[in-house]
């Protein structure tokens, strides 16, 4: 079961926010997750980031992959992710 840190989409037609959560990869974007994470707000001036961060670190050491625009939202709050992965020749 692969972990991962996505978004998710609230909000109402043409008002949308998003909430960063934590859920298995093969479940839909609006479906099952295990965990609220954080919040996403793209349409105030700036953009409203909340985050968790004590459990944001805490999933990201169990192994839990944030998508391209999570880590981009983790960066501009100042929360690195080790890449260590390592290729098997």
């Amino acid at each position: 079961m692969a972990v991962k840190m996505r978004l998710t989409r609230m909000g109402s037609r043409k008002k949308p926010y998003y909430r960063i959560i934590v859920a298995d990869s093969v479940s839909p974007r609006d479906g099952k997750f295990i965990e609220i994470v954080g919040s996403y707000d793209p349409k105030k001036n700036p953009a409203e980031i909340t985050l968790k961060e004590d459990r944001i670190k805490e999933w990201l050491s169990k192994g839990a992959e944030p998508t391209l625009t999570v880590s981009q939202l983790l960066g501009k709050k100042g929360i690195t992710i080790a890449k260590n992965k390592t290729k098997v020749a």
